[in-house]
């Protein structure tokens, strides 16, 4: 049946809490009372909620799972099989091209056969990127191998998560399970909900993980051999019996409903069907679209239309029976689809519903397919209306004239072209000619000299003023402050961050220069086939230019932990270009989710302080050292706060990059929405990290490591509580319950500035 608000009222046989929640706190609450094991995640919007109430009830001492932050989605998928792999109860979510990382793990887990629950809150897959709600995600996970449940509702969200572990973990199926929902529309909008008052109803439901009779990671003296490869027939037979256990899940899923329906009052056939039982006419719509149709569908019965809506509860395995038989008397079907399969006359859903009803050679319903929607395109009471008008029109011809179309699209208007706010600047307008960088022979060591900063004023800014960053944002400080070292041309990379989504809106940039977009996780990788391909261009006289670029990527908001390995990758091959990082301490561009570079104790939306958690639980990644360890011939850190030993750097780093190397850059900015700052104390802020030691000013040229700036030696060092003052998520650690935990930041922060310092007189270090 529909879950509709106003008929919303606990009918079963336990105690529930009425109240309005979200489809992503639905599903948080959900595995917060089933207490899973483990939650491995990354951030990504707009699935990143989930993790964020899951550890704000953790905070609160509200379940015990352990929440396991990744380095990316990769990661996060691995975490999760790793641990389904003990027979642990395991948890995830995730969305758009987060969902495709993690892609590559999924058959894996499905062929070894390890149960666990996928929240799957579907948003547009890039690029273009759009972080908006459509299924083009949801798609590519239909050969997987995973079983797939969705969810119209908040309501269904949380019933979907409770029946998805024990349909996971039944002994028939043994498959991990997808429950998706589509993001924004069901994810963020607040509705009526039911949720049981008692944690122990839904543990006594979905019972005690079956651990006998299967090969666990559990048992030393009994050891157990996992994903050994197989050949020929061995492979056919497991994918068999994978596809068996697929077909069994739907079976399964009547069965949980059914004893679900007794426990909650509310029922979840595999087809929810709206006055289907003499329609004529219908929509097959997935998820929250059906809702806004049921409107249309009461409307059009007024008129004497007999028209319904068929939206399945599951996908995977595809009820093929079920349709057939809700097909029986209808003449003409149209199925909406948020997504296409490109080239294939149709998207994906609509060649099964063909392909169910060509088992019925009875059957005649016209089908028409529709892609609606896209990139989270609003769908109204009155597209419902045209959808119900394309399919009566083809009712009453006889044929569908276009059988295949986009809905919702509009001729393309010259006037959005992509344009930048003010024109373009290039060339000569970018070289002040006051800045000097040569190679001192005797020391191996670049000698810069610059004017005073105010002789460089005259070189425009790179991004144009026209940027939505938040009021007291460091990245654009920081990044023109370093690009005044840079003469000439530049061309770009900005993986997705706020550094990105801030300038770049269609159809306006605020670059003045050539900026590309890129993943997180593979910004350095695309540069370095930009820079290879531009230099290959220019070798062969296909393109012509006077002067070199300097090729930089800007990355920041935790892209430099989905990004380590491609970093890394193009470090070690030795690219031209430079890798500057703008370290805010976290994945901001989300919701200021924890990222490897929050210090120990930080607060962030996911790690939390409260009586069961005291922020972050372990200490930030040193990316300079690491990247250092490449063996580049320039890696540096930097601050606005001193801005000649930021822009000198910015003038060593093209240097290298254009003569050398790969250069990798650090810049400390500041965020003071998420940091809980005032955004006036910006420079403030990160000085006073400087001279506490927390983030030291140093570079290392051609392995010998220099301290540029030395509070110690100018009498400003200050204790690291001076720098915490200023945030409001360290407040905590300087309460004296949370003192253990500040000495253990103090001393790291020390270990680290004396190692630093041992290195800086010692180059053999």
């Amino acid at each position: 049946m529909a879950i509709l608000e106003d008929q919303l009222t606990t009918k079963g046989a336990a105690e529930q809490i009425s109240t309005f929640e979200s489809g992503n706190e639905m599903a948080a609450m959900a595995a917060a009372q089933i207490n899973y094991h483990i939650m491995g995640y990354f951030p990504i919007t707009p699935s990143t909620e989930v993790a964020q109430y899951l550890d704000q009830m953790k905070a609160r001492g509200e379940h015990d799972i352990k929440l396991i932050p990744a380095d990316g989605e990769h990661g996060s998928a691995g975490i999760c099989y790793g641990a389904a792999a003990t027979g642990a109860r395991v948890i995830n979510a995730t969305s758009a091209n987060g969902f495709l990382y993690m892609i590559e793990q999924l058959p894996v887990q499905s062929g070894t056969r390890f149960p666990m629950v996928l929240n799957l809150v579907t948003r547009a897959v890039s690029g273009p990127l759009d972080i908006r709600g459509d299924h083009s995600d949801l798609y590519y996970g239909l050969n997987t191998g995973w079983v797939i449940l969705t969810a119209r509702t908040p309501q269904a969200v949380y019933d979907m998560n409770i029946m998805a572990l024990k349909v996971a973990e039944h002994s028939k199926v043994r498959l991990p399970v997808i429950v998706a929902y589509d993001g924004f529309w069901t994810s963020h909008q607040k509705r009526r909900v039911e949720y049981f008052k008692d944690r122990r109803v839904v543990q006594e439901f979905v019972g005690e993980p079956q651990i006998e009779g299967y090969n666990f990671i559990r048992d030393l003296k009994k050891p157990v051999t996992i994903g050994a490869h197989m050949l020929g027939d061995d492979i056919i037979n497991n994918h068999f019996q994978q596809s068996e256990a697929i077909y069994n899940a739907k079976e399964v899923f009547e069965e949980v409903a059914a004893e679900y329906a007794k426990l909650s009052g509310r029922e979840y056939n595999v087809l929810d069907l709206y006055k289907m039982e003499d329609a004529e006419v219908a929509l097959f719509l997935l998820n929250s679209a059906a809702e806004s149709a049921k409107d249309v569908v009461d409307q059009l019965r007024a008129k004497g239309i007999k028209a319904g809506v068929i939206s399945p509860n599951m996908i995977r395995p595809f009820p093929a029976k079920e349709i057939r038989e809700a097909l029986k008397n209808v003449k003409a079907l149209l199925v909406g689809e948020r997504a296409d399969s490109y080239g294939a006359q149709g998207a994906n859903l609509t060649h099964e519903v063909k392909s169910a009803l060509q088992e019925d050679y009875h059957n005649k319903t016209i089908v028409l397919s529709r892609v609606f929607g896209l990139g989270g395109k609003d769908f109204y009471e009155t597209d419902a209306k045209a959808f119900f008008d394309m399919a009566i029109d083809a009712m009453e011809k006889g044929y569908a004239e276009k059988p295949f179309d986009y809905f919702g699209h509009v001729p393309g208007d010259p006037e959005k072209a992509l344009k930048p706010v003010i024109e373009p600047q290039y060339g000569d307008v970018y070289k002040s000619g006051l800045i000097e960088v040569k190679m001192d022979e005797a020391t191996n060591k670049l000698k810069v000299k610059i004017p005073p900063l105010r002789a460089l004023t005259g070189k425009p800014k790179r991004i144009a003023s026209g940027h939505g960053a938040c009021p007291g944002c460091g990245i654009f400080a920081g990044l023109e402050l370093f690009f005044k070292g840079i003469e000439g041309d530049i061309v770009t990379l900005f993986q997705t961050g706020c550094a990105y989504v801030t300038t770049t809106g269609y159809p306006n940039t605020s670059h003045k220069q050539t900026m590309m977009h890129n993943l997180f996780q593979n910004g350095a990788a695309t540069l370095s086939g930009t820079v290879e391909a531009f230099m290959e261009l220019k070798r062969r006289g296909e393109i012509q230019v006077s002067d070199d670029a300097t090729f930089v990527m800007v990355t920041g908001d935790g892209g430099m932990d989905i990004g380590m390995g491609s970093a890394i990758g193009t470090a070690l091959r030795g690219h031209k270009l430079i890798m500057l990082e703008y370290d805010n301490e976290g994945y901001m561009n989300t919701g200021s989710q924890m990222s490897y570079s929050t210090p120990i104790g930080h607060m962030t939306s996911t790690s939390g302080v409260g009586k069961a958690q005291r922020g972050k639980a372990f200490h930030h990644k040193d990316t300079a050292q690491i990247m250092a360890a490449t063996n580049i011939p320039y890696v540096f850190t930097g601050s606005e706060a001193f801005p000649q030993d930021l822009v000198k750097k910015g003038a060593k780093a093209q240097w290298y990059a254009q003569n050398v190397g790969t250069v990798y850059g650090k810049i400390l900015i500041t965020c003071p929405l998420n940091w809980k700052s005032d955004d006036r104390y910006g420079t403030k802020i990160v000085e006073a990290a400087v001279n506490s030691c927390f983030f030291p000013l140093y570079e290392i040229e051609q392995g010998v490591t220099t301290i540029t700036y030395n509070p110690e030696d100018k009498n400003k060092r200050i204790p690291l509580t001076e720098w915490l003052k200023y945030m409001g998520k360290t407040k905590h650690l300087l309460k004296e319950e949370n003192k253990q935990l500040l000495e253990e930041f103090e001393q790291e922060v020390e270990k680290r500035w004396q190692r630093l310092k041992a290195k800086h007189e010692n180059p053999l270090l």
